[in-house]
């Protein structure tokens, strides 16, 4: 039986360059599809999984994420006279437990390997789920909860991936499909960005990952790679050497938020999924006649 999974790693210490000038003074974490910010739905999927421990890595300017993740007993008391039960209830219902959250800080914009290493410390040797803010789900269950049915059955890495059209493979990170289903099949490569022509597969890394402590004392070692960061794939290909990598091809859709247009079409297929939302915004769409 492997070890537990009770810890989680948000990297949220991000420029948000994409999203300027909406993210000038505001993380790019906290923009919201529909009415929650993109770091809520990474913690509400790793709450549904089982975790217990919230670990943040930050930077410059992100106070605002933890103030999130905090009680506001202003804001609770005028809910609380005004009436406003449902309100009230759904923020403390999307609070961690006192002592859940832990914040540190990436005090260097070394890339994604990098701020995986700064948690290191929180994270101490046992394995961890890694959830990218930006990659945003539509799934029933979480992604997270179905690698974690992998990961009680086999244990070792776990990635989840979906489907790319061939033509894209060489904007993501790809994976080589080795032997079993599609809910548990073994990795036996990993690339970053490669050419059509040398893909191993189309299936690509989608910002959801479980992995063994080991990684750690790869990444402290590791030297810079692409964009001249600590890429996270560069000690993920290393540790596949020893250490087994299974892929989860998940039920669901996800959608890079970290795109503008990935963006807007999350909140259009959220707003749809809302009872309260849906028929007025399909009202909306119609009256301007897009003739898509």
């Amino acid at each position: 039986m492997p070890n537990r999974v009770r810890t989680a790693v948000f990297p949220v210490a991000g420029l948000g360059t994409r999203f300027l000038p909406a993210t000038k003074a505001m993380p790019k974490e906290m923009l919201t599809v529909v009415d929650r910010p993109l770091i809520q739905y990474a913690v509400d999927e790793a709450r549904e999984a089982g975790i217990e421990h919230f670990v943040f890595v930050t930077g410059r300017n992100k106070g605002v994420i933890e103030d999130h993740f905090d009680k506001q007993f202003e804001l609770e008391l005028t809910l609380e006279r005004r009436g406003k039960s449902a309100e009230l209830e759904e923020l403390q219902r999307d609070l961690p437990q006192a002592g859940q959250a832990s914040f540190t800080r990436q005090q260097e914009p070394l890339g994604l390997g990098h701020a995986v290493w700064c948690a290191r410390e929180l994270v101490g040797p046992q394995p961890f789920a890694l959830l990218l803010p930006d990659m945003v789900f539509k799934a029933r269950p979480g992604v997270l909860k179905q690698m974690m049915e992998a990961y009680e059955a086999v244990g070792g890495n776990v990635i989840g991936v979906e489907e790319v059209a061939a033509a894209d493979v060489s904007s993501y990170g790809i994976v080589g499909r080795g032997e079993g289903p599609d809910t548990s099949f073994r990795i036996t490569s990993m690339v970053e960005k490669p050419k059509p022509a040398e893909a191993p597969s189309n299936l690509f890394i989608s910002g959801r990952y479980i992995l063994q402590p080991e990684i750690f004392g790869l990444l402290s070692q590791q030297t810079r790679g692409a964009g001249g960061e600590i890429q996270l794939t560069d000690a993920m290909q290393m540790l596949i050497r020893t250490q087994a990598f299974t892929g989860v091809k998940y039920e669901g859709r996800v959608f890079d938020c970290g795109s503008k247009i990935g963006f807007l079409a999350a909140n259009v297929v959220f707003a749809l999924d809302r009872l309260d939302l849906a028929e007025h915004l399909r009202r909306e769409l119609r009256a301007l006649d897009l003739g898509l």
